[in-house]
């Protein structure tokens, strides 16, 4: 045990020192902070509100397209053909001209611009002229539009979710915040199992190549050096994790401070317009609609999901994911003297890997399926699979059977692997088979 210790040592504190390991630990943590952060922060900046001359030829939508902050528009009584001669001289961004058959259903509406409008101004003005079109047609057909903006506010349910347990408590739930967590989880997971377990192997065949190895094993079993290179290297993945997690939630929560501070975290109110199209078409929208900032919904939410009991089933998963697969990766790494020649030992490695991250997006719309249980089950896809299932709820037995069947996969796999390990590791200059591994399974001694 205690060769098994100093290895371990040698090997996380000579990884840890790297210059790459420092920087990648660094960088983690400011680019998910960033990812994060920068959409919300961009959300908030004010862009420069953007003048559109309007050349309305129909008639029907004079000084009544509502403006926003980043558009502001003007109704010049000018033709077209004026508007665009003296375009350059004016401090317009762009012309809508709108022409005189629109309500027959003629030419479209066109925008001439100078300076590029932003796709939220074309959306809006197309959505907007749309909407206001449609009631005109409706008004001269003399269509109650009271009528048909009350009903319109049935036509999108806030549909809430929630679970039902069998006390008869229910909580609510958040499906995409979830699917997020969920497959977030399972990335992470694919990832680092990816990243350290290639690590393993890199690092036995580098052994293996420079005869450093050699040396090393007139002290020590080759069983006990594989254990410490692999437990060596979990630990540095481990460490890299738990920093990223304490960085990452300090940046967040200081730009939070900083940058979201003047967010306001209370209701909103919307407030629809009140258009005015011709002398006899006059209707008051629908009345006000309260609705919750995004950002306090997202919050709240996060209250319904467990993340204690998630990031510890993480740190599990994550660990016995690794050690089982890095076993096999080091295997591999023992039995091949070169980079190029462990391609056909690392496909029956990663398919199940790639098979599991493929079915979790599957598995996100029915998280409680046979086949969601199944992978979940299995300890070659469990890792990832069963990561995508918790933020949904996975009875406590499913989770404590996956729990077994993976401490048994690693136990089993790392029996093979020290198997072909110990023979593999002092061999040189032969290719080796699929049948060459299955003899050096059975070897004795």
């Amino acid at each position: 045990m205690h060769k098994i210790l100093l290895i371990i040592k040698r090997e996380y504190l000579s990884r840890v020192k790297k210059k790459s390991f420092i920087i990648m630990t660094i960088l983690g943590p400011i680019l998910m902070a960033g990812i994060m952060v920068v959409p919300i922060w961009l959300a908030m900046q004010k862009s420069d509100k953007q003048k559109v001359e309007v050349i309305d030829e129909s008639y029907l939508f004079k000084d009544l397209i509502p403006e926003k902050d980043m558009i502001h528009f003007d109704y010049p009584p000018i033709t077209l053909d004026q508007a665009i001669k003296g375009f350059y001289d004016t401090d317009y961004d762009a012309i809508l001209w709108i022409p005189h058959n629109m309500i027959e259903g003629g030419k479209a509406i066109k925008i001439f611009y100078k300076k590029q409008l932003g796709i939220g101004s074309e959306e809006y003005i197309g959505t907007t002229l749309g909407k206001m079109l449609h009631d005109v047609i409706l008004a001269k057909n003399k269509v109650d539009l009271n009528l048909i903006k009350s009903a319109e506010q049935y036509s999108k349910f806030n549909v809430i979710t929630e679970k039902l347990e069998t006390t008869g408590k229910s909580e609510k739930t958040n499906t995409g915040l979830f699917m997020g967590i969920g497959l977030g989880a399972g990335i992470l997971i694919y990832v680092f199992i990816f990243l350290y377990g290639v690590q393993v192997m890199r690092g036995v065949m580098e052994e293996k190549t420079n005869r450093i190895v050699e040396v090393i094993l007139s002290s020590v079993k080759p069983f006990e050096l594989m254990m410490g290179k692999i437990i060596g290297v979990a630990l540095v993945g481990l460490t890299q994790f738990l920093l990223w997690v304490i960085l990452t939630t300090t940046l967040y929560s200081v730009a939070g401070i900083t940058l979201l501070k003047d967010l306001d975290m209370k209701q909103v109110q919307k407030k629809e317009e009140v258009y005015t199209i011709g002398a006899d078409l006059k209707y008051t929208d629908m009345k006000k609609i309260e609705k919750p900032n995004i950002v306090t919904e997202v919050m709240n939410d996060f209250k319904s999901v467990n993340m204690v009991e998630i990031f510890f089933t993480f740190l599990f998963y994550f660990l016995f994911g690794y050690l089982m697969y890095s076993a096999l990766f080091a295997a591999v790494g023992a039995a091949v003297d070169n980079e190029a020649d462990t391609q056909q030992f690392m496909m029956p490695i990663t398919i199940p890997l790639i098979l599991s991250f493929v079915v979790a997006q599957a598995i996100i719309q029915n998280p409680e399926s046979q086949m969601a249980f199944w992978f979940s089950i299995i300890p070659l896809t469990s890792p990832i699979v069963m990561m995508v299932r918790m933020p949904f709820g996975v009875p406590d037995w499913q989770l404590a059977l996956s729990m077994a069947l993976l401490l048994l996969g690693f136990v089993i796999t790392t029996w093979l692997a020290g198997r072909i390990y110990r023979t593999g590791i002092l061999m040189y200059g032969k290719k080796v088979s699929w049948k060459e591994l299955g003899k050096w399974l059975f070897y004795k001694g």
